[in-house]
Parts: C-alpha cells; structure tokens; sequence
C-alpha cells in the first residue's frame, strides 16, 4: 500500500519551496492554468496541499510566484490604472516601460520571458497570465468584454517588451519612455475604452 504524501515539510528537504514551484511551471506550463490543480502541484512535490497554502495562498497567487518575475505584475497595473480608465492606456505604457527600464529588475525579467519562450511557456501566457492577471484589471477598470479588451493589450505590451528589450529593435530601443507612451499610449486606450467591432 503505498503512502499518501507526507504532512508538512520533509526531513532533510531544506528546499521545499523551490520544489513546489519547480512543480508548479511544470503542471501550468504543461496543463495550463485551468487544467492544474493545487492537490496536483503538492502530489508533485510531495507534499501536503496545505503547505503549499501555507507558502503561496491561493493558486493565483501560486501562478504569480512560479512566474519568478521580480515584481508581481497584477501590483505594478493596479497601480497604474488606479486612476480614470481614460487615462489608463498611457499610463500602463508608463508603468511597463519604468518596471522594465530599471536595470535591477531588467535581468529577472528577460530570464522570465525566457522561460516564457521554451516549450509550453506559452501556456503560461495564454492560460495563465492572461485570465489570472490582465482579465481582472479589465474587470476592475469596468470595461465591457474585458476577455477581448486585455489580450489586444497583452498584444501590444508583449510586442514592445520584445522589440525594445530582448530584440532590441531600432529606433524602438533607443526612444525615450515618454515618447514611447505618447506612440503606444492611444493604442492601448482604444483597446481599453474605444469601440470594437462586434464579435
């Protein structure tokens, strides 16, 4: 008969965060977001499912913890469109490009948008990032079909990020923050507030 997985931290195993998070990028890469389950994560780690509460409390906040960014992202865009949604599209812009432009976080987030790039990372956008973190920012902003609104965004903000930082495409790389806004700020706005064609 085999044994359950053992309650609590196991003897000898200093580094039982560590492997439930390496758990963790396994199953939502491999499953997606919805696919996986806490009770799957700790069986993977083995351990007890109410560690794995104990270290990271919900699965959403689990999912933002094994995306090992530097800053959790739902805080740097809550943050940013705090204000009024008419003004959210620049300010988002500026948001990213601040996070993204500060030389002690640039390093852990080119190493987040590797892991992104290998095999079943994008699950980990499509399935994860998308319905965890942006969805609810559109919720919380009020927007109708935030389901359609967010990925528009998440397709502008991705194609930055990989023009200006890992690409680094001219003159994309070079511009200054602000001009930057002001170029992909009205974009982002008319995904955010403007009119969509039905569908």
């Amino acid at each position: 008969m085999t044994e359950g997985p053992r309650r609590g931290r196991r003897p000898g195993r200093p580094d039982t965060r560590a492997e439930i998070l390496v758990a963790a990028r396994n199953a939502f890469a491999e499953q997606g977001f919805a696919g996986t389950t806490i009770r799957a994560i700790a069986n993977a780690a083995g351990v007890d499912t109410a560690l794995v509460h104990h270290y990271f409390g919900s699965k959403d906040d689990l999912f933002v913890a094994a995306l090992e960014a530097p800053v959790d992202p739902r805080e740097v865009i809550s943050a940013a469109v705090a204000g009024q949604p008419e003004q959210a599209g620049e300010a988002l812009v500026r948001a990213f490009l601040s996070v993204w432009d500060d030389p002690g976080l640039q390093p852990g987030l080119l190493a987040l948008v590797r892991r992104v790039l290998e095999p079943g990372g994008d699950r980990l956008v499509r399935d994860g990032f998308v319905p965890v973190v942006l969805v609810p920012i559109g919720e919380q902003l009020g927007l109708d079909r935030p389901s359609l609104r967010m990925p528009l965004v998440a397709s502008q903000v991705i194609g930055l990020i990989l023009a200006r930082y890992v690409v680094r495409l001219e003159p994309v790389a070079s511009l200054h923050p602000e001009v930057l806004v002001g170029i992909y700020g009205p974009t982002i706005q008319r995904y955010l507030t403007g009119e969509l064609p039905p569908g």
